[in-house]
């Protein structure tokens, strides 16, 4: 199990940039695929963005690709969520996500995470 905290939430103008953390306590980070979700109001958590456990896997939804980029820091036990040219429908709370794993794969599916951090609000004004 690992436990993950986010950070860099804020509010922002529509076509401005955020960059979301997030820390994991594990030691065996570099174990885990990783994964950003977001959950807006009254709405069903989705899925946003997933990195395999190398790193070298990445895939988005497609409401945010060419705007968002997932990275990872094994040095750091942070994985990252760069969000440019950020619209009002991107408001929502972000969580990340861990699933540890032998493939080197990625996952995408909200059931396929066993360890959530607390979310972290990004509000993107018009």
């Amino acid at each position: 199990q690992v436990q993950l905290v986010e950070s860099g939430g804020g509010l922002v103008q529509a076509g401005g940039s955020l960059r979301l953390s997030c820390a994991a306590s594990s030691r065996t980070f570099s174990s885990y695929a990783m994964g950003w979700f977001r959950q807006a109001p009254g709405k069903e958590r989705l899925f946003v963005a997933t990195i395999s456990r190398s790193g070298s896997i990445t895939y988005y939804a497609e409401s945010v690709k060419g705007r968002f980029t997932i990275s990872r820091d094994h040095a750091k036990n942070t994985v990252y969520l760069q969000m440019n040219s950020l619209k009002p429908e991107d408001t929502a709370v972000y969580y990340c996500a861990g699933r540890f794993t032998n493939t080197a794969r990625y996952y995408s599916l909200l059931s396929e995470y066993n360890d959530w951090g607390q979310g972290t609000q990004v509000t993107v004004s018009s």
